[in-house]
C-alpha cells in the first residue's frame, strides 16, 4: 500500500470517528502541544454531488455542512489536514493533529492509540448495522406453475 494509500485510510477514519471516542483516545496519548494552527477550524458548506445508479449523469444532491483544518508540527515542514462532517471544531482540530504526527517517526504509537481503536470501533458498527438489516431480509422467489395450456 503507497502512503498516498495509508493516509487516505487514516484521515477518514479519523474524519468519520464519534467525536466523544475521538476526544477520549487523543487525550490518553497527551500530545496537546506542539502544533501550529495554520487554519483555524473553521464551519462551511460543500455541496455533495451523486449519480443515478451510481454510474448514471451526475448531479447536484445538495449542501452539506463540512469543518476544516490545518496546522503544523512545531520544528518541522510536517502539515496535518482534516475535513470532517458537521460542526465539530474540536473534532476537525484532532484529526489534523494526529494528520500531522501520523506523518512521522510517532507513527506506530499514534496508530496504535487512536487510528486502531477507532478503525475496530467502526467495523464494529458497520458490521451491527448489518447483521441489523439482515434480520430484516426477506427472501422472495417465484413457483411456476406446471399447467398445460389447453
Amino acid at each position: 500500500m503507497s502512503g498516498t494509500e495509508q493516509r487516505r485510510g487514516w484521515m477518514s477514519i479519523l474524519a468519520k470517528a464519534e467525536p466523544a471516542a475521538l476526544q477520549r483516545l487523543w487525550s490518553a496519548l497527551g500530545v496537546e502541544d506542539g502544533f501550529t494552527t495554520l487554519r483555524p477550524a473553521e464551519t462551511g458548506m460543500v455541496m455533495v454531488r451523486g449519480r443515478a445508479g451510481g454510474d448514471g449523469m451526475a448531479f447536484a444532491l445538495g449542501e452539506m455542512t463540512v469543518t476544516r483544518c490545518t496546522v503544523r508540527l512545531d520544528g518541522s515542514d510536517v502539515l496535518g489536514f482534516a475535513y470532517v462532517a458537521g460542526r465539530d471544531r474540536r473534532h476537525a482540530e484532532i484529526a489534523a493533529r494526529a494528520d500531522a504526527l501520523l506523518q512521522t517517526a510517532r507513527r506506530d504509537a499514534i496508530e496504535a492509540g487512536l487510528v486502531a481503536p477507532l478503525r475496530q470501533a467502526q467495523a464494529e458498527a458497520k458490521a451491527a448495522a448489518q447483521r441489523k438489516a439482515a434480520a430484516t431480509r426477506v427472501d422472495f422467489f417465484t413457483m411456476v406453475r406446471g399447467e398445460n395450456p389447453r
